[in-house]
């Protein structure tokens, strides 16, 4: 473990883990029928909500630095 990593555990309590992206799925996931919602409907949904997820955690903890940030 680096300085860099000890450095980020002390600023994000384990309480409060960083949100995880959702998995992709994979292109043979799809069925390719037109389902409504498919499989990368459903991902896109889930990417965004990771997203607004994501940026309320840094808004909660800014020292976890820019250079993690999602913009």
């Amino acid at each position: 473990m680096d300085g860099e990593e000890r450095q980020e555990e002390k600023r994000v309590p384990a309480d409060d883990p960083r949100p995880e992206p959702p998995r992709e799925p994979l292109p043979e996931e799809c069925c390719g029928g037109g389902c409504t919602p498919c499989v990368f409907d459903r991902y896109s949904d889930a990417l965004e909500r990771h997203q607004e997820s994501l940026r309320a955690w840094f808004e909660r903890h800014p020292a976890a630095g820019p250079a993690d940030s999602p913009d």
